[in-house]
């Protein structure tokens, strides 16, 4: 806020509408460091923002020092054009480091990625084991929507990089008619855009910004479960290092996946500032009451919500250990049932799609039922028997041999890294 009031004299200086003397003046005493915050914080409970007590004490500051200049302290502004423009300031600042992380966890998926092309592992849907993919497809797919992630940030913070100056009722009639280049003025110094308007009462901006913010959340939670699963004991197959993991008070043996519990935690949190945020849109004609104030403590917990989720992120997979053996095992741990698609796609060929279905679907059911080997029984089976020598079966209850096209889409999303 104090670097908006120095920016506001600035512009206005510039524009004649003040003396040149008054900007060095509030330069000198608009230093963060020369404000007491909890007397700050005392005065905005009874003042209603904290501008009000902020302008009150920066005009007594200048005053001390040239009398005659503490005049044009805030001069032609209203506390909701410093407050909503320093707010741009600080999310110009704090959003970045939210993308950068964001992009860090990115790269570190492509490397999985990359790596783990052709390691197969099992497929889940419904948290059982479907039909086999490999890591590096896993990885691919978790890099892609965090590049979405991160671009839709940048691109939401760049919409709402703009000044808020409009004055009392978003007319700048305190400036005569020089407000809109004042408003220019003031866009320049700080580095903002300046809109066609003031928009005290219209929220969207800040509000997309928010919802793009929240869905990054969102994004690093959906990859922070993966990881919460794949450290599993029963499944095994990726996980912190010891270093790294968390250990128990009671259990010596436990390696908790305390990264992934914090992305979590994160993608739990921000759907409700989210909301809190897009509830705070319905502001009152010209300036908003309850709706404004909503905002404050929650734009800044869901940015801060969104960077712990992001920095754990990318610190987890940049860390993260992966166990092609242990998927190995577990890709296999059916006996061959995961394969069972690719079975009645084959068979599909001679008795037609429903029938082969029908057939494989009773084939899995009893293989599963009574423990036996899935390709003995599909052996027995007369129909399967009739139209697949036991060495079509082998190759097609090999994982390996039922990939799809996981390979092309991996190297998709990594052309389109290479071409950006």
């Amino acid at each position: 806020m104090l670097d908006v009031e120095a920016a506001l004299a600035e512009a206005e200086a510039s524009a004649g509408i003040i003396p040149r003397e008054a900007v060095t003046a509030i330069h000198a005493a608009a230093k963060a460091e020369l404000y007491d915050i909890a007397a700050l914080e005392s005065e905005a409970e009874r003042a209603g923002n904290l501008a009000i007590p902020l302008v009150r004490q920066l005009t007594s500051r200048v005053a001390t020092s040239a009398p005659e200049m503490a005049r044009y302290v805030h001069w032609g502004a209203t506390s909701q054009d410093i407050i909503d423009t320093a707010l741009v300031l600080q999310l110009r600042a704090a959003v970045p480091v939210i993308a950068q992380d964001l992009k860090r966890a990115a790269d570190a998926a492509a490397t999985h990625a990359e790596r783990h092309a052709k390691t197969t592992m099992a497929g889940r849907t419904w948290l059982q084991q479907a039909t086999p993919i490999t890591f590096g497809l896993k990885a691919a797919g978790w890099c892609d929507a965090l590049d979405r992630a991160s671009a839709r940030l940048d691109e939401r913070l760049n919409d709402a990089s703009v000044i808020q100056f409009g004055g009392a009722s978003g007319t700048l009639a305190a400036l005569g008619n020089q407000g809109p280049a004042i408003a220019v003025s003031l866009g320049n110094v700080l580095h903002l855009s300046v809109p066609a308007i003031p928009w005290h009462a219209h929220r969207d901006r800040l509000a997309a910004l928010a919802c793009a913010i929240g869905v990054a959340t969102g994004t690093a939670g959906k990859i922070g479960r993966d990881l919460g699963l794949l450290a599993q004991t029963e499944v095994g197959e990726a996980h912190e290092p010891a270093s790294n993991a968390g250990g128990s008070s009671t259990m010596p043996h436990k390696r908790n996946p305390v990264r992934a519990s914090v992305i979590v935690a994160a993608a739990v949190r921000a759907p409700g500032l989210v909301a809190t945020i897009l509830s705070s849109m319905l502001q009152e004609h010209e300036r908003g009451l309850g709706g404004w104030q909503a905002e404050w403590h929650a734009i800044p917990d869901l940015v801060n919500t969104a960077r712990d989720a992001a920095r754990a992120l990318a610190d987890a997979l940049d860390a993260l250990v992966v166990d092609p053996a242990r998927m190995r095992v577990n890709v296999n741990l059916t006996g061959g049932l995961t394969q069972s698609e690719a079975v009645s796609m084959r068979l599909a060929q001679t008795v037609g799609k429903h029938e082969a279905h029908t057939i494989i679907e009773r084939a899995a059911a009893l293989a599963s039922d009574e423990h036996r080997s899935f390709s003995d029984v599909l052996a027995a089976e007369p129909a399967v028997a009739r139209a697949l020598s036991r060495t079509d079966l082998d190759q097609l209850l090999s994982p390996d041999a039922y990939l799809g096209s996981a390979e092309t889409f991996i190297t998709n999303v990594l052309a389109r890294r290479r071409r950006t």
